[in-house]
């Protein structure tokens, strides 16, 4: 075509095309036509029990066919999925052979505190990861999909979300297999019977499990808005890291000062440590190791029972290690694990609680992602150009012949 009109490279063409179209009865009777349809379509009568939906599908209908290809799309991704569990399975085996099968020393109740603190961490690198993807789907999305109106944002928004929830809670379990059992959290469990080790287990699995779900619905929250995925990188490690500082592991409540207790409440991190600690280490007692006992004299030949009586009874907790002895008398200050974990302020009977409340978070994240989306990045107006040209018939429209080159140019050229 270009090499007839005369736009090619080295061709030269023979007539002037445009005005050749402008004498054309084509061109005539397209005008006619035109106008006809703008005087009689106008009278025809609206069908009403016609459905003039935005879009072709319901939107169940859509959400279940935009999952569906979520999910092969990331089936055929295979490294974002083992991308994704080697960052989860990796360091789950590295903590747990760590603190291999802590025992209940004061010590040993510390490195098990330590142990779900470090479990933590892997909460940011994972987030990371999942940022990209999203992304280029996303962009995918808003390039194809919304201008040709193939699906509502709403079903691009929730299928993303959804379909991380089954890869997800996998890894979660893959996770707390190589992290629960080597940490021995499930030996002070052992005390209440079998039952008692199976519901502990089912809680911690659980809790696991949506921990990691909850990692996924932050990923959303905090790229929905952002267009670049380093800046919502830099924001999610931010707030990772006001949460992880705050959950009352490095500095407990009642040390922290006026407005910082306020981070250690509404950081979701407090109550997943809470919840797993608790269920973890509580109901059992504690034996210290031979540096952990505080070594006294007893005066006037007294049995350090007697001695420490009164001691004992006033602080609710510690034990003897010979109370018959008169010589040296090795006193552990904590006989309980419920006793420890009183003094970081942790309830065993609110592990529930905790679990409802970081369930509470992942279902703010959901929300919070969908606002976001549509506040920032959904056109709030189909057209935002106002057309004020008046509308033109036949007789207004140029007629055969007329010069349609603008000022200083070919009228072939403007057809080029």
């Amino acid at each position: 075509m270009l090499h007839v009109i005369g736009a090619a490279p080295g061709s030269h063409a023979n007539q002037d095309y445009h005005q050749v179209w402008l004498e054309s009865d084509e061109r005539q009777n397209v005008l006619r036509e035109l106008d006809s349809m703008e005087k009689e379509l106008a009278k025809l009568p609206v069908d009403e029990t016609i459905d003039h939906r935005e879009f072709a599908a319901p939107f169940y209908r859509q959400f279940l066919l935009v999952t569906q290809r979520v999910f092969q799309q990331t089936w055929r991704t295979p490294t974002y999925i083992w991308s994704k569990m080697f960052l989860s399975i990796t360091p789950s085996i590295f903590i747990g052979f760590v603190f291999f099968n802590a025992n209940n020393t004061i010590q040993g109740l510390q490195n098990q505190m330590f142990s779900i603190f470090m479990f933590i961490t892997i909460f940011n690198p994972l987030l990371q990861q999942m940022l990209p993807t999203y992304v280029d789907s996303r962009d995918l999305y808003e390039m194809r999909e919304r201008p040709s109106k193939t699906f509502t944002w709403k079903a691009f928004v929730l299928s993303q979300i959804v379909s991380e929830v089954p890869w997800n809670a996998l890894i979660g379990t893959l996770a707390f297999l190589c992290w629960y059992y080597p940490a021995g959290f499930y030996h002070n469990a052992q005390g209440g019977g079998s039952q008692e080790v199976h519901e502990r287990g089912a809680y911690a699995w659980l809790f696991c499990v949506i921990f990691f779900v909850y990692i996924g619905t932050m990923a959303h929250m905090v790229i929905a808005p952002i267009e670049l995925a380093d800046m919502a990188g830099t924001l999610a490690y931010l707030f990772f890291t006001l949460c992880l500082t705050f959950c009352g592991v490095l500095v407990t409540p009642s040390a922290l000062p006026g407005f910082w207790i306020f981070m250690y409440r509404v950081s979701p991190m407090t109550y997943f440590v809470s919840g797993y600690l608790s269920n973890a280490i509580s109901n059992a007692n504690v034996t210290c190791s031979a540096d952990e006992y505080r070594v006294v004299t007893p005066p006037n030949n007294t049995t350090c029972e007697a001695y420490f009586a009164d001691y004992i009874a006033a602080a609710g907790s510690g034990y003897i290690r010979d109370p018959d002895s008169r010589s040296e008398c090795e006193f552990c200050p904590l006989s309980s694990t419920n006793d420890w974990l009183s003094l970081n302020e942790v309830n065993y009977n609110q592990k529930w609680r905790n679990l409802g409340i970081f369930c509470a978070y992942l279902g703010f994240n959901v929300a919070a992602s969908i606002v976001l989306y549509w506040w920032a990045r959904v056109p709030k107006k189909s057209s935002r150009v106002k057309d004020e040209a008046p509308k033109q018939t036949l007789s207004d429209r140029p007629k055969a012949g007329e010069e349609y080159a603008l000022k200083g140019e070919s009228s072939t050229s403007v057809s080029v």
